[in-house]
């Protein structure tokens, strides 16, 4: 059986062409027989190869199956915008508005219909008659943009880009324009709207006594005497902050600033003055009286003094100013003439604003405010208007409060004032020339007063 199963084995292995094969029988009688196959053995490698390579190209054509699938998808989206291009080109055309934004928006949706049109015909590797003819479309559309906006027939876009000009220089125009110069305010005049705005410091001269003397007034006779076209005043207390002795007149600005040509008038014993609440107003010097709640009145032509009584007022330092002393009654002159602001004891400190009387030196009408006058550096009257003041940094004051006597409407607002030094003795506002004279620590200095112009309509119905 088994030289049996060798011969057969022989016989199917060994090709038909008459190859003789030799054998043996060995010692235990069993036949040998050696078979020498032809070298041809089977390409094992060669199908593994086969095989990797085609895995890769079917994972290649699923992959350029997808991305045609994509591309379809993108063109059927794109040509749905074509459509849209085309629907909104055409009305264009006819004539509709239109703006730079719309061609600005159609050449970007014009150039990512171009990109993926490169990108699927360089894709495909070949030629397409759906890509051509979407291609060619696609270029005519964009042709057809850019004619239409460098012709624009019905010259739209020109004609806004010029009324966008025209409005750019309007704009520039009005942000740098000056603004209007308007006749200034003519002095002694209330037709403005109030204080707009105080002017830088200008310091005129120290007071006539030296640097010690901190405290006191001056200013300017808004009516000076008929022979006198100018008269200032000076009046430094003595050294205890308090009593007023004398005082000095000259008459031009000139020799104040010299120290030339000074008038010194006296005030006799029982009429000195105390604090620095005085004012020079029609030739006359009005003040508090020493130790007393009286009124004062001292005309610098004669000599002769005048006294009332300031009915209910609080004196000797109980409401005086914030940082100034014995300042309990402060005269004040505007406009319509002399005024008076001070506390009656039963206000507690809040001021009340006095309009006197100059031919009978009474006051005749009276209004209650809300100021706490011990919270304020000082105040003065512009046309009816209380206008008070307080510290809001040791260089600058801050006009915060007015009380307007002609509605008796009280208002906050902020104004603000510089200092050359830390306190303010008197403020003294000048109806003639628009300034505030202020004794700041023994000196004297000026401030121009800004109004608020009115309105030209306000003016007209006001004439």
């Amino acid at each position: 059986m088994k030289m049996l199963f060798l011969l057969l084995i022989a016989a199917t292995v060994l090709p038909s062409s008459g190859i003789n094969v030799n054998g043996s029988i060995n010692n235990e009688g069993v036949c040998l027989c050696s078979v020498v196959l032809p070298d041809a053995p089977f390409p094992v490698e060669k199908v593994e190869y086969l095989e990797i390579t085609s895995e890769k190209l079917r994972i290649s054509m699923e992959q350029e199956i997808n991305k045609v699938r994509q591309y379809s998808r993108a063109v059927s989206v794109h040509s749905s915008k074509l459509v849209n291009l085309t629907l909104r080109l055409e009305k264009m055309e006819t004539g509709h508005g239109y703006t730079q934004l719309d061609f600005e928006l159609l050449k970007l949706e014009i150039q990512d219909l171009e990109t993926l049109t490169s990108q699927l015909k360089l894709s495909l590797n070949g030629s397409n008659s759906i890509i051509d003819r979407l291609y060619v479309e696609i270029t005519n559309i964009s042709r057809t943009v850019n004619e239409l906006e460098s012709f624009d027939k019905q010259n739209v876009l020109a004609f806004r880009k010029e009324v966008a000009r025209l409005r750019k220089q309007l704009a520039d125009c009005e942000k740098n324009r000056a603004p209007p110069t308007l006749p200034p305010i003519e002095k002694g005049s209330c037709n403005h709207n109030g204080l707009r705005q105080i002017g830088d410091p200008t310091i005129i001269q120290r007071n006539y006594n030296g640097d010690r003397y901190k405290y006191g007034g001056w200013g300017k006779d808004s009516i000076p005497p008929p022979n006198k076209k100018e008269l200032y005043w000076v009046a430094p207390l003595n050294l205890d902050k308090r009593i007023l002795s004398s005082f000095r007149v000259y008459n031009s600005l000139n020799n104040l600033q010299l120290y030339t040509n000074p008038i010194t008038r006296s005030l006799p014993g029982s009429y000195r003055a105390q604090g620095s609440g005085m004012v020079l107003y029609n030739n006359s010097l009005y003040y508090n009286c020493y130790n007393s709640r009286n009124m004062c009145k001292y005309n610098i032509q004669t000599g002769r003094v005048r006294r009332q009584t300031l009915s209910g007022a609080a004196y000797n330092d109980r409401y005086s100013y914030a940082g100034v002393t014995y300042q309990d009654i402060d005269f004040a002159v505007d406009e319509s003439g002399l005024w008076v602001i001070y506390c009656p004891e039963a206000n507690a400190g809040n001021a009340v604003i006095g309009k006197i009387n100059e031919a009978t030196f009474t006051v005749e009408k009276t209004w209650v405010t809300r100021l706490y006058k011990p919270g304020a550096t000082n105040s003065f009257i512009i046309c009816g208007v209380l206008y008070a003041i307080r510290p809001v940094q040791p260089k600058i004051e801050e006009v915060f409060y007015t009380f307007d006597t002609r509605t008796g409407e009280e208002n906050q607002i902020s104004v603000k004032m510089g200092k050359v030094s830390e306190k303010l003795g008197s403020v003294n506002y000048n109806p003639a020339d628009h300034k505030l004279y202020v004794y700041s620590d023994g000196y004297l200095v000026t401030y121009d007063v800004i109004f608020e112009h009115k309105s030209p309509m306000t003016s007209t119905i006001a004439n």
